[in-house]
């Protein structure tokens, strides 16, 4: 299986470019009476445009290039991933994946990882250290699309190849959430005997959502009273993908207002206090060279194809994310989703990102789960 070492490099008349259209951006008022009420705030994408101009991106290229990256061919086509190996001398050594959903990329992880696959150097418990595979996800910056339907099974088969049949793992875990914890969610049904377990931000639906109790139905018209406010960037990823990826690929400011109003409303809190605003800037950079937003919308258009997923098989922990869609999510629902729920407890912090947003107790709820699975 061909792989080979990679490094991030963005060429300077990219930069320069990019620098050159951020500063002729034309700003808009707001359409909405009250801040982020008709999408991204004027005032705050102002700021964030003026302060990617000016971004020292080569020292966050630097950065990024001192963790071992990789393409590696799988089922056809490239994937990139990270490997952050364990390190000390820890007595379990699990390989993991850590999986990203959209509009994210590898980075949301690296604290992550660095916490998990390194705990003694952050004062954790380091009888338990993960090595750690952090995939971008197909279609996603330097990973390549299939040649077929990008659904979350299809994107389970990459993943299963990429840790069997390139890194040989025989057994792993798997966490995420989004797109990369449906993905893991197919694991568990197609490629239980090798997963160790798989721990999840959003917790699965069964796949007949019928309500069976007052909760259920509580919870299911909650969230499609939510999906109605919220929705409006699904609704056109999956009807008119090209035509909001054209403009999107032509304006590095619309690129960063169509990122930033998501991490905005899926983050458990104010976005300015648990995301440092150079995070952003890196993704948006990142985003931006690939010219990768057009397939990052890939799952989204062929999101038809995805069959009814059967019962999850392997042991599922759900560590729910406290974002929006989430909040008061009924444990009977995951409970017909899977066959073996092992866990299911709300975060005490962090949304849709919670492992950029709060590393720290993401990494204790990943050891936690996976140290109970090996005992």
């Amino acid at each position: 299986m061909a792989i080979e070492p990679f490094r991030v490099h963005v060429p300077d008349e990219v930069l320069d470019d990019l620098r050159g259209r951020l500063q002729r951006t034309r700003f808009l008022p707001s359409i909405g009476a009250a801040p982020w009420s008709g999408g991204i705030d004027p005032a705050v994408l102002r700021s964030l445009v003026d302060d990617w101009a000016h971004l020292d991106w080569r020292a966050h290229e630097e950065r990024l290039n001192q963790y071992d990256q990789f393409l590696a061919d799988v089922n056809g086509h490239r994937m990139h991933f990270v490997r952050i190996p364990a390190a000390g001398s820890a007595g379990q050594r699990v390989p993991l994946l850590l999986l990203h959903g959209w509009p994210s990329a590898f980075t949301e992880y690296l604290a992550l990882g660095d916490r998990l696959a390194n705990p003694a150097s952050y004062g954790s418990d380091a009888r338990i250290a993960f090595d750690v595979v952090i995939p971008s996800l197909p279609g996603f910056l330097y990973s390549e699309l299939p040649d077929r339907p990008l659904t979350r099974q299809a994107i389970a088969d990459d993943l299963h190849e990429l840790m069997s049949g390139v890194l040989g793992y025989d057994r792993y875990g798997a966490f995420g959430g989004d797109i990369g914890g449906g993905a893991a969610t197919w694991l568990g049904v197609d490629r239980a005997e090798h997963l160790l377990g798989i721990q999840l931000l959003n917790a699965p639906f069964p796949a007949d959502e019928t309500p069976h109790s007052d909760d259920e139905r509580a919870y299911l018209a909650a969230l499609e009273e939510y999906d109605r406010a919220d929705g409006g960037y699904s609704e056109i990823m999956l009807s008119r993908p090209d035509t909001i990826a054209a403009a999107l690929n032509d304006s590095p400011a619309g690129l960063l207002a169509w990122i930033v109003d998501k991490w905005h409303d899926w983050v458990d809190g104010d976005l300015e206090h648990v995301i440092a605003r150079e995070q952003l800037l890196v993704l948006a950079t990142l985003y931006w060279a690939t010219e990768s937003i057009g397939t990052s919308f890939q799952q989204y258009f062929d999101y038809e194809h995805n069959r009814p997923r059967p019962p999850i098989v392997a042991p599922v922990g759900v560590y729910l994310s406290r974002e929006p869609g989430f909040r008061g999510f009924p444990r009977s629902l995951a409970e017909r989703a899977a066959d073996d729920l092992r866990e299911f407890v709300v975060a005490e912090a962090g949304g849709h990102f919670a492992g950029a947003e709060h590393p720290e107790p993401t990494a204790d709820a990943i050891r936690g789960f996976f140290g109970r699975l090996l005992r």
